[in-house]
């Protein structure tokens, strides 16, 4: 049965970090976000803080608790800092809570409206798995610059330069081994998403490590997320350090969509942004790889820009370090020219590239 409710992409994205006005400072100089909104003590929250955000359609909301207990310092305590909640738009939250419970999912928070002087909102929230949650988000309406309740940013505001992200372009979730399908079909029963791409050990391997991935998407694609799972290999693959660290399942690394993808990483690198490294001889067979492409070859290979191509087009995408202590979080910044997939063929150059970063780690 068709769903009675859309999902119209990614509403936000919020994260549990340790410090958040010091994370707000990191994504503002390096990442180009703007702080648009903020809730605390001086908007009348006592139990934390939370500050928002915004780059184009991108919305990164980051929470810190005020005092000890409570579930935000469990989470901390457990993973570090990391993602809690992918929080959806949707035509009728109302709807979305009662299809997805009604298909097995746990609520988490029942549909409740909140309002101000900008308007009015209604939210929901499910269990997604693991500390993992999903909330539909009903804002259409909505003036203000996030969510009622939140207030203009106090403090912290830096002046900052856009580096041309545009929107979330997808997000992926590690499982512990055996877990992707359950997974992957637990999606499929609760919000009727389907099978969008895969890829099985065998595209996805090196001499020492392999995994599996399948993506999932809602009916009008505008939610892509792929779900990966660590396969046996002769040392540890970056999926299984991620859990390790992780100390369970949970969101390894968001994808940022760019129009200008070596104007957008010369500017993250010139702010300090950490990328993992290509090694030259990645670029001496791409031409015949991956066919005629617009960008220089000789940029490409001062960015360590990865390239690919499906029947669709080509793609370029790059991916960060990881982002805090725990070799957990990072980002990919990707820019597609008619390419749908996910740079299969850029798996092994970049599970090297990881291979050599956890080998610094002792983690190999």
């Amino acid at each position: 049965m068709p769903n009675r409710y859309e999902l119209l992409g990614t509403h936000h994205v919020e994260y549990y970090v340790g410090n958040a006005r010091q994370a707000a400072y990191y994504y503002q100089r390096a990442w180009g976000f703007r702080l648009v909104a903020y809730a605390g003590l001086e908007t009348g929250v006592r139990d934390r803080t939370s500050y928002v955000l915004q780059q184009d359609r991108i919305r990164l909301v980051l929470t810190s608790p005020m005092g000890p207990g409570g579930p935000i310092n469990a989470y901390l305590d457990r993973h570090g800092d990391g993602v809690h909640d992918v929080a959806f738009m949707t035509d009728d939250a109302e709807a979305a809570f009662a299809s997805t419970v009604g298909n097995g999912a746990e609520p988490v928070e029942r549909p409740h409206a909140i309002e101000d002087a900008n308007g009015r909102a209604i939210v929901a929230t499910v269990k997604a798995y693991a500390d993992v949650v999903h909330t539909f988000v009903q804002a259409d309406g909505y003036a203000g610059a996030y969510l009622p309740g939140y207030g203009a940013p106090v403090g912290a505001v830096q002046d900052v330069t856009p580096v041309g992200l545009r929107y979330v372009d997808h997000l992926v979730h590690n499982m512990p081994e055996g877990q992707m399908t359950p997974t992957v079909d637990w999606y499929g029963k609760v919000f009727g998403f389907h099978r969008f791409w895969s890829a099985d050990d065998k595209d996805i391997r090196t001499e020492y490590s392999s995994l599996a991935s399948i993506v999932v998407a809602n009916d009008n694609e505008r939610v892509r997320m792929p779900v990966n799972e660590p396969a046996p290999g002769l040392r540890k693959s970056q999926i299984q350090e991620f859990i390790d660290y992780n100390v369970d399942a949970g969101v390894q690394h968001l994808a940022f969509l760019t129009e200008d993808i070596l104007d957008t990483v010369g500017k993250l690198r010139n702010n300090g942004v950490e990328f993992l490294d290509v090694p030259d001889t990645y670029y001496e067979a791409l031409a015949d790889r991956v066919g005629a492409i617009d960008e220089p070859l000789e940029a490409l290979r001062a960015n360590r820009i990865l390239v690919d191509r499906d029947e669709s087009g080509y793609l370029l995408q790059l991916f960060t370090r990881p982002v805090q202590d725990r070799p957990t979080l990072f980002y990919e910044v990707i820019q597609r020219k008619g390419c749908k997939s996910f740079g299969k063929g850029n798996f092994k150059a970049l599970f090297e590239s990881i291979e050599r970063e956890q080998a610094r780690r002792g983690n190999l």
